[in-house]
């Protein structure tokens, strides 16, 4: 009886691991396509709904999005957008780097690693972390087109301090108004916000979150090209 005892107990500990890796691959596996067509919540949303902590989402397709925004968007997350296959390579070989020499490490985070964070994974800092985001990654890229990729990223981003997720929450909380049209001034403000918005208030900036949206806004005028995946025409800037 000991013996068979310590063998189940052995097998048990064996079991668990394996079931909860299973869990971990099958999951985005299954999910993945079918968010083609079925519009996601982030892992974040999903935590604030258990807790009983508001959430405001107003899904919004890509053709609704002001131009302006996405392409300040592309032009301020993630340049290379339109052309990696889900994570920069050489940005994360630097970043790795870094962090070998025991340098502070910025993350290399493309736009799409960020949607394979906020779907999949939490937002805790951690190696391990980083090291899921880049195979899910470049899974997300090869099954969905940049447009759903764009389209996702911008209805589950975190963009307001009090439950606001998505470009259409976020522009009416900030601003009271749709995110179909923005001046260039409102569409970058909201776009610099994404870095911290329980503390960027873009309705009510600062001059330095106004100095950095301007940044943003010139470079946009310069390099729209960046952007082009995202639009079947050209965009309307």
């Amino acid at each position: 009886m000991t013996r068979r005892r310590k063998r189940r107990g052995w097998k048990s500990w064996v079991a668990v691991p394996l079931v909860l890796a299973a869990a971990l691959v099958a999951i985005p596996l299954v999910l993945v396509p079918l968010y083609w067509v079925v519009p996601p919540v982030s892992t974040l949303m999903i935590g604030r709904y258990v807790t009983g902590q508001p959430v405001t989402r107003i899904w919004r397709d890509l053709d609704e999005i002001s131009d302006r925004l996405k392409t300040s968007v592309v032009l301020s997350e993630d340049w290379q957008f339109c052309t990696h296959h889900g994570v920069n390579v050489a940005a994360l070989r630097t970043e790795i780097d870094k962090f070998l020499a025991g340098r502070e490490a910025r993350g290399a985070s493309t736009i799409t690693m960020q949607v394979a964070r906020n779907l999949f994974l939490t937002n805790s800092r951690s190696v391990v972390r980083k090291a899921l985001e880049v195979p899910l990654a470049m899974y997300i890229d090869l099954v969905l087109p940049k447009q759903r990729i764009m389209e996702i990223y911008l209805n589950i981003a975190e963009w307001g301090p009090n439950g606001e997720f998505g470009v259409e929450a976020g522009a009416q909380a900030a601003f009271g108004t749709s995110a179909e049209s923005f001046s260039w001034q409102r569409a970058t403000l909201l776009v610099v916000t994404l870095p911290n918005p329980h503390v960027r208030r873009p309705g009510n900036p600062t001059s330095g979150l106004v100095r950095t949206a301007g940044i943003v806004e010139v470079r946009v005028q310069r390099f729209s090209s960046q952007a082009e995946c995202l639009f079947d025409g050209a965009p309307a800037l």
